[in-house]
């Protein structure tokens, strides 16, 4: 054994010695380097302005000695070198081979799907702002960005109350007869009715986008002067329309407060704990700041590297480009990455790393954003662990529910029938991993059976090595349905592989004699056991089950809708002669519903792709039950 393990030592030396050997032959040109372990697989990917000099500091016992490059070169096998003719061709070609590789030691930041921007194109006509994931490069305008949909939308419709713009789309604005309810409750000016001049409707444009770029003063002052304009004019409703808008806009305007002086800029704040590593990112847009977001990433190697990663990965997306970047950490390539982002952005920008003064302070209050959004993410990890055991304890499983699953069924009547899967990681919700089921081989009001199709799908033999198992399978019913799924997993070999309940929502009982509506307690059912167990009602564990049974519930009434709604706008053309597949999903993806449908003019239908003459008219026909 000894004599092997000091072959073993043996090699590894020889090994390294063979790299370093390699290493001496680098060029000393800019650069893109690939690590790789013993079985081939790229680990790490760097930049260099030097590949030689940059690579070599990896084995020079006098240079790099911190742990986690130790720890990296441990695996290091070989090395594979790209030659580029500039750094900052060099650092696009790293960001590149890291999305396409994903090494295990490289910067991973989650797809940019979760960012949301209002857009508004100004010169449409009678521009709309509408909620959207990317920002191509068009001439549009795009704000934020924003933390979720919701909060987009919230913010539009805030804005929306103090800028009557329209909402819906022209052509069924145009449609209508009258203007629609937004307008008769004074949150759009109807330009579809020419209810408002363009040259009108163009500043509520103009004005809205001030606002989302937090030039409220600006905004403020300009429209006191058309409020004056319009009154020597005499003309009253106007000046009355604008002055309402100044109160609601003067009010906000209160609340925010100038922060920086300057133009729009980003505050990257840094938190770490070990191998995680917190970012705060503070969105600052005309001095007053606006929004923030937070990044938790895994990182091996030095505090700069992260945050230079981070800068390539996150601004090289469909993100907005400030002018200004501030740093809590200066980093080496600070000037390739601002001279990229100019390119990008198509204005100069810049990376700055303060040591005092103004930026300085918002620097550090990024940082301790992320070290506060790194502790409050380990109590919520902590609250929750300490849920699920409790919760274990209570139920008397065999082992603490880490993983969930919760399933769900809806139908009316046997038509649209659907099942749903939901998934808990640690007491969250993980939706990636969330699944719909269309019930295939069930026909008929028959839950027993469409649960049996559901389960079967999920827990046979290629999709349980697919997914994996749970700790936790949770089924919304009674006494039934867990006696049914026991039954399916007994068939397919799992009884015992994780633990089984079924929960019954509370119901109202009815007692004449009392004026109060009472509701019966939820109910846990557990295999092998005939009366329920009753958990404490608001108590943690009751909480957790009846909101992943509600989010199943959710998720199926969503499914199940859409499924509906799709067949009943389909239903309504696809008798209809001359309409096939493909111009039956042009005009629901032009009109979006049979109603907006059945309003339109020949000439509209007329309007969507692939529609002649004949069949528009046809169509129109059809919608309205009239004989050609």
């Amino acid at each position: 054994m000894k004599d092997a393990s000091h072959s073993r030592v043996k090699q590894v030396e020889l090994q390294s010695m063979r790299l370093e050997d390699k290493i001496q032959h680098f060029p000393t040109s800019p650069g893109v380097y690939l690590m790789k372990d013993a079985a081939g697989d790229i680990i790490y990917i760097g930049k260099a302005r030097s590949l030689k000099q940059r690579v070599r500091s990896y084995f020079n016992p006098s240079g790099d000695s911190r742990y986690h490059v130790k720890f990296l070169m441990a695996k290091v096998a070989d090395i594979d070198v790209v030659l580029t003719d500039t750094e900052k061709e060099a650092l696009l070609l790293e960001n590149t081979l890291i999305k396409q590789h994903h090494p295990r030691y490289n910067l991973h930041l989650k797809d940019d799907k979760t960012y949301f921007s209002l857009r508004v194109d100004p010169r449409e006509e009678f521009a709309r702002f509408t909620v959207v994931r990317k920002r191509p490069h068009d001439d549009a305008r795009y704000f934020g960005p924003y933390s979720s949909g919701s909060a987009a939308r919230e913010v539009l419709r805030q804005m929306t109350r103090m800028f009557p713009l329209r909402h819906y789309p022209l052509a069924i604005c145009m449609s209508r007869t009258r203007p629609c309810l937004y307008h008769q409750i004074g949150q759009c000016s109807a330009p579809c009715h020419n209810l408002i001049t363009p040259a009108a409707y163009a500043a509520l444009v103009n004005g809205a986008m001030l606002f989302l770029e937090g030039k409220g003063r600006q905004l403020v002052a300009e429209f006191k002067r058309r409020m004056s304009d319009a009154s020597e004019r005499m003309q009253y409703e106007e000046a009355a329309r604008w002055r309402n808008l100044l109160h609601s806009i003067e009010v906000t305007v209160e609340k925010q407060k100038v922060v920086l002086r300057g133009g729009d800029s980003d505050v990257v704040g840094f938190y770490r704990d070990g191998t995680r590593v917190e970012l705060a990112l503070l969105f600052i847009r005309a001095g007053v700041l606006s929004g923030s977001r937070q990044f938790t990433v895994s990182w091996e190697l030095d505090d700069a590297a992260v945050i230079s990663a981070f800068l390539l990965q996150y601004y090289t997306g469909a993100v907005f480009i400030p002018d200004d970047v501030l740093l809590p950490l200066d980093i080496d390539d600070r000037g390739v990455l601002a001279g990229l982002l100019g390119e990008l952005k198509g204005i100069r920008v810049s990376l700055i790393f303060p040591q005092r003064g103004t930026k300085r302070e918002l620097v550090a209050m990024a940082d301790r954003n992320a070290m506060s959004a790194c502790r409050e993410r380990d109590e919520l990890q902590a609250a929750a662990a300490s849920v699920l055991m409790e919760l274990s304890r209570r139920l008397q499983l065999t082992r603490i529910p880490q993983v969930i699953e919760c399933y769900d069924i809806s139908t009316i009547q046997g038509r649209f029938s659907v099942g749903s899967c939901i998934v808990f990681a640690s007491g969250r919700a993980d939706r990636n991993k969330y699944r719909h089921y269309r019930i295939r081989t069930v026909e008929g009001q028959n839950d027993f059976a469409m649960l049996r199709e559901v389960i079967t799908r999920r827990f046979r033999g290629e999709k349980r090595e697919k997914c994996g198992l749970p700790d936790l399978v949770i089924v919304d019913g009674g006494i039934g349905q867990l006696n049914a799924v026991q039954e399916i997993l007994a068939e397919l070999g799992l009884t015992g592989c994780f633990d089984l309940v079924s929960l019954a929502k509370s119901r109202v009982q009815r007692d004449a004699s009392d004026l109060a509506v009472k509701k019966s307690d939820e109910r846990v059912f557990l295999p092998g056991r005939k009366n329920p167990v009753v958990l404490r009602q608001n108590s943690k564990p009751l909480l957790l089950l009846a909101a992943i049974r509600d989010e199943a519930h959710r998720f199926a009434i969503g499914y199940h809708r859409k499924l509906r709604g799709k067949e009943g706008v389909a239903s309504g053309i696809e008798a209809v002669p001359g309409v096939g597949p493909k111009r039956r999903t042009a005009l629901l993806k032009h009109f979006g519903s049979l109603r907006r449908m059945k309003e339109a003019a020949v000439e509209e239908i007329l309007a969507v792709p692939g529609m002649s003459l004949v069949t528009a008219a046809a169509v129109y026909r059809g919608l309205h039950d009239e004989k050609g």
